[in-house]
């Protein structure tokens, strides 16, 4: 009875996909955080991966296997603070908007603000690549990247522009191109190719 069932919904996972995104589809800002999270894992990993490959392979000593191992964590971690930090924003900007009934341009700035304090606040060497001065006795370093954080998706969401082209392409793979989805497929498999 379990195989059968469990048989039923590898060969209609589509066709329940369908269903479930069309019966969902009134909560299109919960979804669309979905999508932002897979987003997120996929531009996380595919960034990570060759450069942690090129730089681990350059520059670190170590057996091929720990060399392995190192690139697999840095993989890892990128991805899961990037696809952390789309969902975590998309979640927030759609409350936001839920709550007060309508899109703000605030909206972004405080939600990526909030968010980039949690998401990459942490002194880490994912997130500070190089110590060029010493450590300051206070934490200093949430609060610069909730700043940085929050100034740029607020520049991306409401003044694209003025951002370098491939920094507008890759935030609009993860913010934009995860409001859009015709089906099961591409909601989780690939983007659509309608997305902008």
């Amino acid at each position: 009875m379990v195989m059968e069932k469990a048989l039923f919904v590898i060969q209609n996972w589509e066709l329940i996909g369908n269903y479930l995104l069309a019966k969902y589809k009134d909560h299109h800002w919960l979804l669309a955080t979905l999508k932002g999270l897979r987003n997120g894992i996929i531009y996380g990993c595919k960034v990570r991966f060759p450069h942690a490959l090129v730089m681990v392979f350059l520059f670190q000593e170590g057996t091929i296997l720990q060399k392995l191992q190192t690139i697999l964590r840095l993989t890892r971690t990128h991805a899961t603070n990037l696809a952390k930090f789309v969902c975590s924003y998309k979640l927030c900007t759609g409350f936001l908007e839920q709550f007060s009934g309508k899109k703000s341009e605030w909206h972004s700035f405080v939600s990526a603000f909030v968010m980039g304090y949690y998401v990459f606040g942490e002194n880490n060497a994912v997130n500070m690549q190089k110590e060029v001065i010493q450590q300051p006795q206070r934490p200093i370093f949430p609060w610069f990247a909730a700043t940085v954080w929050g100034l740029v998706l607020w520049l991306f969401e409401h003044h694209k522009d003025t951002l370098q082209m491939s920094l507008q392409k890759s935030m609009t793979y993860l913010y934009h191109e995860s409001e859009i989805w015709t089906g099961i497929r591409d909601f989780l498999l690939r983007n659509s190719d309608r997305a902008i």
